[in-house]
């Protein structure tokens, strides 16, 4: 069966340009909620011995404190990880004697991060994906600089950051809006999760543009969006069945891989869906539009 991806591109760039503007509108009202590794604080994880009190419970017991913004967040069975901007070791003792009034608990960790090592942090976190977009742009650009014709090498490249963009903008607006109502914060592990979907989301589209390097090599098609549909129809089953083996793990980890885990599988779960789609939706249909420019 051949399906005629190209014939429906108009449909695929406006669903994305919808789920992009989204992502755009929810970062700039809620915004992100950054984790303590890059606005400094502290993170105090317990873990009750009998009964875990509930998240009122303690946000009541820690008010006379005055923490500021205090997140509270169950892990596990028995666990709580309370996360505060205070970096003063005092009142974070005085945080667990406070707790520790009335119940037993096990204190298993208790970071600290000051403000100088998280802006420190931050810029080589966004030094880093900057340079990540830069070198797989050029790489693509150099990889396909046989092909001239009807799209420029360089061209490929640019289709590969209007994806990655596309990618990451998505993930970033999902994790806006549990930031703003369940007080996910972006920490090491999820930027981590977002250079992986950068690295994933490439690849994706690199076998799809090999396959039209080679058919248009071989003078496979009678146009240029001919060519790119065929190849898309000859790849399609490698990069669903690619994405459902890596996905399904994922997806284990996300349910039964703790709360530690959680969050960064959930990145990497939206990332490579979105990924997955713009491959296939988003950058083949974009380079048939350039070409037909060209």
């Amino acid at each position: 069966m051949n399906i005629q991806f190209i014939k429906y591109r108009k449909i695929y760039f406006i669903f994305s340009g919808i789920l992009v503007f989204a992502s755009l509108t929810f970062l700039s009202v809620f915004g992100l909620r950054w984790g303590i590794d890059f606005v400094g604080g502290s993170l105090l994880e317990i873990e009750f011995k009998e009964n875990r009190l509930p998240s009122e419970e303690i946000r009541l017991k820690l008010k006379e404190l005055d923490l500021g913004e205090v997140v509270i967040q169950p892990t596990g069975e028995m666990g709580v990880i309370i996360r505060m901007k205070t970096t003063n070791i005092e009142i974070r003792e005085l945080v667990i004697q406070r707790l520790t009034e009335e119940v037993e608990l096990t204190v298993l960790r208790n970071d600290l991060i000051g403000p100088a090592i998280s802006r420190e942090l931050r810029d080589s976190t966004i030094t880093i994906i900057i340079l990540g977009f830069l070198v797989i742009v050029s790489y693509i650009a150099l990889a396909f600089r046989r092909i001239s014709r009807p799209v420029a090498s360089w061209q490929y490249g640019l289709v590969s950051l209007v994806a990655l963009l596309h990618d990451i903008l998505i993930t970033l607006g999902v994790f806006a809006i549990l930031g703003f109502f369940y007080y996910v914060e972006i920490t090491i592990p999820i930027i981590t999760g977002l250079l992986i979907i950068i690295g994933y989301s490439i690849n994706d589209s690199v076998v799809i543009f090999d396959r039209i390097r080679e058919n248009l090599i071989r003078k496979i098609g009678n146009t240029y969006d001919e060519t790119v549909n065929i190849s898309l129809n000859q790849t399609l089953s490698r990069s669903i069945g690619t994405s459902l083996t890596t996905l399904f793990p994922l997806i284990a980890i996300f349910f039964f891989g703790g709360v530690t885990l959680q969050y960064f599988a959930l990145a990497l779960i939206i990332g490579i869906t979105a990924g997955t789609y713009s491959s296939i939706f988003l950058a083949s249909p974009l380079l048939t539009k350039l070409g037909t420019r060209g």
